[in-house]
């Protein structure tokens, strides 16, 4: 039996799930402002104390390794390091775009879609995407690209897609697919359990202090222009 701690704040919801062999058996959620940094740690202690376990209990932490947000993804990996060094834990880490691709699985969709299409929200028309076959395996590599009439056209000449993710609604008509499925949702927590359980009994177990996540884009710091003084 296998216990495994997840959470994923790639995105602009919080969202903390305890699963076990594979099997979500308490989670929490958040989309409310700045909720990552506030809600994460209580979250983890609430799923725990609700299923009358400690961290020492569990097998592992797994954590979504973006791509995303830079704020939350540096709380999400900050938070699971520090269980893991503190409880002597694994670390376990899945891409953002391949929890949202399992949602959509879990959910469900008709016969007639050939291709499921991850958007994480990179502002403006920008999105990161990848695109995978119906039965979760990523087909094409992880990029941001900006979303226009051409983007996906050839992965659409083999039929309709489901587009899902918090980049979905807003590519809806620059994309120009009407029989496409288009899920403005975010990543959540409880779509790890099958990947964080597959990852565990593979041995995929990241190097807690070197590990980072994949923001894609590299983050650059800014200087503020206004005079202070």
């Amino acid at each position: 039996m296998s216990r495994i701690i997840l959470i994923e704040t790639s995105t602009s919801l919080c969202s903390v799930a305890l699963e076990q062999d594979g099997e979500v058996i308490a989670s929490r959620e958040s989309d409310a402002p700045k909720a990552h940094a506030a809600m994460t740690a209580p979250f983890i202690g609430q799923v725990l104390e609700e299923m009358g376990l400690t961290v020492k209990d569990c097998d592992a932490v797994c954590v979504s390794a973006g791509p995303g947000s830079y704020t939350g993804l540096r709380v999400g990996v900050s938070t699971a390091k520090g269980l893991c060094f503190a409880a002597g834990l694994p670390l376990l880490a899945v891409g953002t775009l391949d929890i949202l691709a399992r949602q959509a699985i879990e959910e469900g969709f008709s016969e007639n879609i050939k291709h499921i299409i991850p958007m994480v929200d990179a502002r403006r028309m920008e999105v990161y995407t990848a695109t995978y076959g119906t039965d979760g395996k990523r087909l094409t590599e992880v990029e941001p690209k900006v979303v226009d009439r051409e983007t996906f056209r050839e992965v659409l000449s083999e039929g309709p897609a489901i587009f899902i993710g918090d980049g979905a609604e807003k590519c809806r008509e620059a994309i120009g697919s009407a029989e496409s499925v288009f899920i403005q949702t975010c990543p959540k927590a409880s779509a790890m359990a099958s990947l964080a359980e597959e990852a565990f009994k593979a041995g995929e177990f990241k190097d807690c202090a070197y590990f980072e996540p994949f923001y894609l884009k590299q983050f650059i710091a800014t200087t503020s222009k206004k005079k202070l003084f």
